[in-house]
C-alpha cells in the first residue's frame, strides 16, 4: 500500500474557514486509490467530489469513513478522514448501537465540524440529524435516488431504519435534490422543500472521435435487478454484429443475479463481461466507448450519464432525469429493446449524427456541472455555515 498522507496540524489551515464534515461510510474507495479494489457507487462519487472542490476552494474538509485499514486522520487532496466502524465489527442485532452507532457519532465528534453531510435513504441520515440537533451544528441531506422521494419503494430493508429516515428527513437544516422531478416528489410525499443543484464531474481533457474508438456499447452499473443489466444482453441478442460490454460489481443480497448475469452474458457471443472495474478504468472505458447505454428501472441522476457525456460519448437510455437528454440533445430516449437497437444502430453508422451530438455533451457538462455546479453547492453550504456560527 502506498504511503498515506497525514492530515495537516490545525494550524495548516485557516481555523475561521467554513468547516463540513461528510459521513459518507463507503466514501474512501472513491478518495483514496489506494482503495479502489473495494466497491462504491454513484453517492460516494458525488460527495468524495464536492468534498474535494470545496477543500479547494479554502474550507476545512473531513469525512467519516468505515474502517478499511487506513490510519485514523489520513488526508487526501485536503479532505482528513476519521474512522468509524468495521462492517464485520460487533455482534449481530448489538451492533446497531455499538460499534456502528458509538463510533459514527464518535468519529463526527472528532471532525468538529459546523455542518454534517450525508447521502441516500438510510439510518444514517438519523443519526447524523440527532448529533446535529444534540450539538448545535447543522445537517445536509442529499437525494441520491429517485426512490429515496417516495416512501412505497423506499430501498431500505427493516422499519427501524425507516423510522430513522423519516425522523431524519424531518430535521435536516438542508435537503439538496438532483433534479426538479426530485423536488416535486420529496414535497409531495415528506414535505419537505429542497434545492435543486447540477451533479460534479471531474474535468477531462481531449476526447477520440468516433473512428479512434474501439467498444461499440458499454453498459456500467451495480449488477442489481433493478438495473436490468438482461435488458443489455437482449440488445446483444438481438444485434450480433455490435459489441455489447458490461461492467458493474455485485452489492450485498445480490450475488446470486450477479452470477446469474455473468453465466447469462458467457453465452452471448457478442458481449464482454468485466465485471467490477476501478473508477480510473471505468473513465478509461468511457473514453473509448461510441455509446453508452442505460437500462434501468429507476435513476437518480446517474453520475456515469456525466462521466459518458464529460467524454463525448452519447446516452442511449429508458431513463432522462428531468428530460435532459432530449431537451439537450445528449443522446436518444428509447422504450424497448427494440428502440435501443435502432437508436444504437443509428449512432455507429452516422458519424456526422454522432459528432454532432458528441459535442453537445462536452458543452452541456462543462456548462452546467463544472465549477458553476461547485459554486452552487459553496453558496447554498457557505449560507448554512454562516448561519451555524
Amino acid at each position: 500500500m502506498k504511503a498515506l498522507a497525514q492530515a495537516p496540524a490545525p494550524h495548516a489551515r485557516d481555523m475561521n474557514a467554513p468547516s463540513i464534515c461528510f459521513v459518507g461510510l463507503e466514501n474512501l474507495p472513491a478518495l483514496a486509490p489506494e482503495f479502489r479494489q473495494h466497491v462504491m457507487g454513484g453517492a460516494q462519487l458525488q460527495q468524495t467530489l464536492l468534498a474535494k472542490g470545496l477543500a479547494r476552494r479554502g474550507w476545512r474538509v473531513s469525512m467519516v469513513v468505515a474502517d478499511y485499514g487506513q490510519p485514523e486522520g489520513a488526508q487526501w487532496e485536503g479532505v482528513r478522514t476519521y474512522r468509524a466502524y468495521g462492517f464485520q465489527a460487533g455482534l449481530p442485532v448489538l451492533r446497531f448501537l455499538h460499534p456502528r452507532w458509538t463510533s459514527v457519532w464518535s468519529a463526527m465528534r472528532r471532525a468538529d465540524a459546523q455542518l454534517y453531510y450525508v447521502s441516500c435513504a438510510g439510518m444514517l441520515i438519523g443519526e447524523v440529524a440527532m448529533y446535529a440537533r444534540h450539538r448545535g451544528r447543522r445537517s445536509i441531506f442529499r437525494i441520491a435516488h429517485d426512490n429515496d422521494c417516495q416512501p412505497d419503494k423506499l430501498l431500505i430493508p427493516y422499519w427501524r431504519d425507516k423510522w430513522l429516515y423519516r425522523y431524519g428527513l424531518r430535521r435536516s437544516d438542508l435537503i439538496l435534490a438532483q433534479s426538479a422531478s426530485q423536488r416535486w416528489a420529496m414535497q409531495r410525499n415528506y414535505q419537505r422543500d429542497s434545492l435543486v443543484v447540477p451533479s460534479l464531474v471531474e474535468a477531462v481533457g481531449s476526447v477520440l472521435q468516433l473512428a479512434t474508438r474501439d467498444t461499440d456499447v458499454l453498459w456500467i452499473s451495480n449488477i442489481r435487478s433493478f438495473k436490468r443489466p438482461d435488458l443489455a444482453l437482449e440488445l446483444a441478442r438481438q444485434n450480433p454484429s455490435i459489441t455489447v460490454r458490461l461492467i458493474g460489481g455485485t452489492q450485498p443480497g445480490e450475488k446470486q443475479y450477479y452470477q446469474q448475469i455473468q453465466r447469462e452474458a458467457a453465452q452471448v457471443p457478442n458481449v464482454l463481461f468485466d465485471g467490477q472495474q476501478p473508477y480510473e478504468a471505468v473513465n478509461e472505458r468511457l473514453a473509448h466507448t461510441r455509446v453508452f447505454i442505460n437500462t434501468s428501472d429507476s435513476e437518480g441522476f446517474p453520475n456515469t450519464y456525466l462521466q459518458a457525456w464529460a467524454r463525448g460519448t452519447p446516452v442511449v437510455a429508458f431513463f432522462d432525469p428531468d428530460g435532459v437528454i432530449a431537451r439537450e440533445g445528449l443522446g436518444e430516449i428509447v422504450h424497448s429493446v427494440e428502440e435501443m437497437g435502432e437508436a444504437v444502430r443509428r449512432l455507429l453508422t452516422e458519424p456526422r449524427l454522432w459528432s454532432e451530438l458528441s459535442r453537445r455533451c462536452q458543452d452541456y457538462v462543462a456548462s452546467k456541472h463544472g465549477e458553476t455546479a461547485l459554486a452552487a453547492y459553496a453558496d447554498a453550504l457557505g449560507a448554512l455555515a454562516a448561519a451555524a456560527e
